[in-house]
């Protein structure tokens, strides 16, 4: 006798073998997060990244489905990062005026903000008990995840590690952000967006362009300027400053 499920469970292998289904997926998992994340009026604390990955996860641990079968249909999405990255430069061009006048205070807020950003990670793990491996996978966990995980397997870190720990960072500076800026009493968009793009990289681009499109200018500037220090930076300061504290 052929058990209640089994055509159930055929459909799905004969589905998951189709690179369109991880794909229809992903976006229907975005969409509904997005949703709810409309229907909260873009409550910080309602991350559509996180929802949709969330509910991700517990689509490919229902079905036992790795994460290479996702990726190999998902992977769409991923090649769109690129074109989306380059596209951020059309919002900053019409900030260019403010760019000129704040040039000096941007150059220095990313000097600071690359440095504190490596040193505090390292440090805090480092003060949580984490091994040498542990605390070269998190040093470069506020830029973006390609260059992360370049940078994490350069100085000796675990990608893998890396890659999470920016997702997470990512998660929680958008979500969070709005709250610090508040209780320091930052007013200017462009500062809120800067420091977002340059702490929160993608998903604090995201966020910033939902509250101000000139927020959102300059947080895309801040991502792609911090991946570019960073990757100048991270690979003799983070492994000096482990050896000092291990």
């Amino acid at each position: 006798m052929t058990p209640p499920l089994a055509p159930v469970k055929d459909v799905w292998v004969y589905l998951s073998a189709s690179p369109l289904l991880w794909l229809t997926l992903t976006l229907l998992a975005y969409l509904f997060a997005f949703a709810l994340y409309k229907r909260s009026r873009f409550n910080p604390l309602v991350n559509p990244v996180a929802i949709s990955i969330a509910l991700l996860v517990v689509v490919l641990w229902a079905t036992r489905s790795d994460y290479a079968t996702y990726f190999e249909g998902a992977q769409f999405v991923h090649f769109l990062l690129g074109p989306a990255t380059v596209a951020l430069a059309v919002p900053l061009a019409e900030q260019a005026g403010k760019l000129k006048r704040a040039w000096f205070a941007l150059t220095a807020g990313l000097a600071v903000g690359v440095v504190v950003a490596v040193v505090s990670a390292v440090l805090i793990a480092w003060l949580l008990g984490a091994s040498p491996v542990t605390l070269a996978s998190l040093a470069p966990k506020s830029v973006t995840t390609p260059v992360a995980m370049g940078i994490s397997e350069k100085i000796g870190g675990l990608p893998s590690l890396t890659a999470v720990s920016v997702v997470l960072t990512g998660i929680a500076g958008a979500a969070l952000g709005r709250f610090v800026f508040d209780a320091l009493r930052v007013r200017s968009w462009a500062a809120r967006g800067f420091a977002i793009g340059l702490a929160a990289h993608g998903q604090g681009v995201a966020r910033a362009f939902i509250v101000s499109e000139e927020a959102g200018a300059f947080a895309g500037l801040a991502m792609g300027l911090t991946a570019l220090v960073t990757a100048l930076v991270a690979p003799w300061l983070a492994p000096w400053l482990i050896a000092l504290l291990v």
